[in-house]
C-alpha cells in the first residue's frame, strides 16, 4: 500500500481502540487506532451507526476517547484524497483482502481502475466477484481508495459508504470528467 503501513492478515485485533468521530465534509466520520495504527475509518450519516459497526468489527476490543491529531489527519485527508497519508495503518482481513487492499494502494488519486485490473493487479485474475467483495469489506474508506474502483464499463457500481460519497471523491481527485458518459447519468 502506498499509503502508511499495513500489518500481516493474521495478526490479532487491538485490544483496546482509541476513538475519535466528528463531521467532514461527507458527513460523520469515524476514526479508530490501536497501538499498531489506524485500523478503521468509517464514513456515514449517523455516529451511532458508526459505533455500532466499529463493534461489529471489533467485538472484544475496549474502546477509549481517540486521539483529535489522528482524527485530524484523517479527515484532512477525506478533504483532499490526493495527498499522501502519513499515520501508519493497521487493516485487519484475510490475506487475501490484505493482498486487493494493498493493490488499491498502487491507484494514484486521479485516476481509476477497473474491478477486473485490479483483480490482475492483485495476482487474482479469475477472481474479479471477491475482489469486489474485498473492496466491500474495506474498513479504511479513502486511505485505502476503493472509491477509484469502477465497473468495466466504466460505471460507478457500488460503494460500501454511499454512491454520492464516491461521486464526491472521484470529483475532488479530478477522476469525474474522466468517467464515461454512463458513469455519469
Amino acid at each position: 500500500m502506498s499509503t502508511g503501513s499495513t500489518t500481516a492478515a493474521g495478526s490479532p485485533p487491538p485490544a483496546t481502540l482509541g476513538v475519535a468521530l466528528g463531521p467532514c465534509s461527507l458527513g460523520a466520520i469515524l476514526v479508530a487506532q490501536g497501538p499498531k495504527g489506524v485500523c478503521a475509518v468509517l464514513l456515514g450519516d449517523d455516529t451511532q451507526e458508526l459505533q455500532h459497526e466499529l463493534a461489529r468489527r471489533f467485538p472484544h476490543a475496549t474502546l477509549a476517547a481517540g486521539s483529535a491529531a489522528t482524527l485530524a489527519a484523517v479527515v484532512a485527508h477525506v478533504e483532499r484524497p490526493g495527498e499522501p497519508f502519513a499515520l501508519p495503518l493497521d487493516p485487519h482481513g484475510s490475506a487475501f483482502r490484505q493482498r486487493v487492499w494493498r493493490a488499491l494502494g498502487t491507484v494514484p488519486a486521479g485516476q481509476t481502475i477497473a474491478y477486473a485490473e485490479l483483480a490482475r493487479r492483485a495476482g487474482v485474475p479469475a477472481a474479479v466477484r471477491a475482489v469486489a467483495g474485498a473492496c466491500a469489506a474495506n474498513p479504511l474508506a479513502v486511505v485505502v481508495p476503493c472509491h477509484r474502483v469502477l465497473r468495466s464499463d466504466g460505471s460507478l457500481g457500488g460503494y460500501r459508504w454511499g454512491i454520492e460519497r464516491k461521486r464526491a471523491l472521484l470529483e475532488r481527485e479530478g477522476a469525474w470528467p474522466g468517467l464515461s458518459a454512463a458513469a455519469r447519468g
